[in-house]
């Protein structure tokens, strides 16, 4: 079966609902479940993500980000990071445990070091989303993270499924682009419950539209993706596909410019990619 081929296969699998995920994910996705339960309190989510090792530490990490410990003092359990961030962010985070989880069967070298590659593109755009939502485009910067998290997990789960198709990375970007980005992203992302608003902007994403200044959702996840100092390792999209290049974008914000908000912002991005990683 060639590159093509196997790809149309995954996709017309995900397009069914029919995904193989790694037993721990699903195990994730129990308690993703769990913490947007109405009846789950703040008690009650502290001991769910204690029984997650990955999410606790995450948890406690991002909590003593620069984004969410503006006072300075460092939290050192989870019941007082869980407080400090809340649900939403729980979500988040919870999203970023499974996402990395699909990989975690990986052990190919060149495909691992895909696997983090990629990783290391999302949470870099998870951060700028966070940042540019609060600062520049001003929608919810909560969701904006976690569309972050989330944008390229058709890619992850693409990685996850090589062993079973050789030569499904040979060839170039424009087949994955074609065939595969769209169909098996979207299955993935219904089967993660992802709600309809982040869908729409991935969506608006994998279709290139934007608006500068960013005004939405979808704008907000391109401008981040296209700042991020990391690529992704899966494709390069059409417009600003280098750092170098994304870098000259910049227009009025208020008094100030996009480039200086971002120069301001940059020990927050940086914290807070530190703390996803």
């Amino acid at each position: 079966m060639d590159r093509l081929d196997a790809l149309k296969s995954i996709a017309a699998q995900a397009s069914r609902g029919e995904l193989s995920f790694p037993t721990n994910v699903d195990a994730t996705l129990r308690l993703q479940q769990a913490l947007n339960d109405p009846e789950c309190h703040a008690d009650m989510a502290a001991r769910l993500v204690q029984a997650e090792p990955l999410l606790a530490a995450r948890t406690v990490a991002i909590a003593n980000s620069v984004t969410y410990n503006r006072s300075g003092n460092d939290v050192t359990n989870v019941r007082a990071a869980v407080q400090r961030v809340g649900f939403r962010t729980l979500g988040a985070l919870a999203a970023a445990v499974i996402v990395r989880q699909l990989s975690s069967e990986i052990t190919d070298p060149d495909l691992r070091q895909r696997a983090d590659a990629l990783w290391r593109h999302s949470a870099h755009v998870a951060a700028l989303a966070q940042v540019i939502a609060r600062r520049v485009s001003f929608v919810d910067p909560e969701t904006a993270m976690f569309a972050g998290i989330v944008h390229e997990v058709g890619g992850f789960y693409m990685l996850s499924r090589a062993h079973d198709y050789p030569g499904l990375l040979d060839g170039d970007a424009d087949e994955w682009l074609e065939h595969g980005e769209v169909a098996i992203g979207r299955g993935v992302l219904l089967r993660l419950g992802v709600p309809t608003p982040v869908m729409g902007a991935i969506e608006a994403m994998w279709n290139g539209m934007r608006a500068l200044p960013p005004e939405t959702l979808g704008d907000t996840l391109l401008l981040a993706n296209d700042l991020s100092p990391v690529p992704s390792p899966l494709l390069e999209r059409p417009g600003a596909t280098t750092f170098a290049a994304a870098a000259s974008i910049d227009f009025a914000v208020g008094d100030g410019t996009l480039a200086r908000i971002m120069e301001e912002s940059a020990h927050e991005v940086q914290s807070l990619t530190a703390a996803l990683l």
